[in-house]
């Protein structure tokens, strides 16, 4: 089976500090030369937070600074019946994301010149079906019908980014992002299982390129790694002690020829202050280290993995975001020449 091998290149989570595009995408072109990543601006503008960025053009929505609501109008349900009819015909030129609500992602489909592969991103299904809630307050994840709506929305949404990301590269990777994962675990947010899948294997159906999942905390690892994603993106700065109590399912992830791109750079002030390039080896060695021990070589494991940041900068100083991404560039360097990967 052909394997996906990048060696461990780095790359990027997606949010960045900066409000201006242009600081946001130099950086990521200088250290991320080989597989850039356009940068979300939240700071720039509330419309580009991880959720509100992807919510143009959806029925009823109705933004109040950094929350969203569904106010259905007296054409709500005809609106909903063309999402589906629009994923039917594969309809995604009016799901487009505008400079307004991302600024980063304009920026970067202008400036980047032709590359072999650049990443994007999207924001999964559970995470904004619970940041978007109905009338009551309560996550639209909840009814069936405008989850199932919001699934094949947010579909059309990756389909209209990869197929613009295409006119400036050969190969796309776009990763579905998932914080609210977390939820498989909780007991104040349930989330089934099944609905888990379903929802994401919607979204995931509209990439036709590279497909990758992201999830910065802890959660139910094999039901992650049992869908049609190509790369799993975890925080391995933090909870790669949760990751490794699956050996056998991760293996087979890579057996399968997926790969891991392990968040390995933390995104925050202190403890990136006190991380080097050696310490970080150290530590990521120690993350994968479990795998190793049913016939997958450490070696073969970097070739089938990518380096990030554990999660986007977007919280941290702009100097500061420079040195993670310095950080993850230089480990990426240093584990490439000393492995020979």
């Amino acid at each position: 089976m052909t394997k996906l091998e990048f060696s461990c290149l780095p790359t990027a989570i997606g949010s960045m500090p900066h409000t201006d595009p242009e600081e946001a995408y130099s950086l990521v072109m200088k250290y991320l030369p080989d597989i850039p990543a356009w940068p979300q601006l939240p700071r720039r503008s509330p419309k580009e937070n991880m959720g509100i960025q992807f919510s143009e053009g959806f029925p009823g929505i109705v933004l109040n600074e950094d929350k969203m609501r569904i106010e259905p109008r007296a054409d709500f349900e005809t609106e909903l019946t063309q999402i589906y009819f629009d994923v039917e015909q594969a309809n995604f030129d009016k799901y487009a994301v505008s400079a307004e609500y991302a600024a980063g992602f304009h920026a970067f489909l202008s400036q980047t010149p032709k590359s072999d592969m650049v990443k994007g991103q999207v924001t999964g299904p559970i995470t904004w079906g619970l940041m978007v809630t109905d009338k009551q307050g309560l996550g639209i994840l909840y009814n069936e019908n405008l989850a199932e709506a919001m699934a094949k929305f947010l579909r059309l949404k990756a389909s209209w980014q990869e197929n613009a990301l295409t006119q400036i590269s050969r190969h796309t990777i776009i990763f579905v992002d998932e914080p609210y994962l977390v939820s498989l675990r909780s007991v104040f947010t349930p989330v089934p299982e099944e609905k888990v899948t379903t929802l994401l294997e919607e979204v995931l159906q509209g990439i036709r390129g590279l497909k990758g999942l992201h999830c910065c905390g802890d959660t139910d690892w094999p039901v992650l790694l049992g869908t049609s994603i190509d790369i799993l993106s975890i925080d391995a700065y933090n909870y790669a002690s949760s990751f490794n109590c699956y050996p056998g399912e991760v293996n087979s992830f890579l057996e399968r020829g997926s790969a891991i791109a392990w968040g390995i750079v933390p995104n925050n002030e202190e403890a990136l202050s006190s991380e080097t390039v050696s310490s970080l080896s150290d530590r990521l060695g120690e993350a994968i280290a479990p795998f190793t021990k049913n016939g997958i070589s450490f070696k073969q494991i970097l070739r089938q993995s990518l380096l990030t940041p554990s999660c986007g900068l977007a919280s941290l100083s702009p100097e500061a975001a420079r040195q993670a991404l310095e950080l993850v560039a230089n480990l990426s360097h240093n584990l490439r020449s000393k492995y020979s990967v």
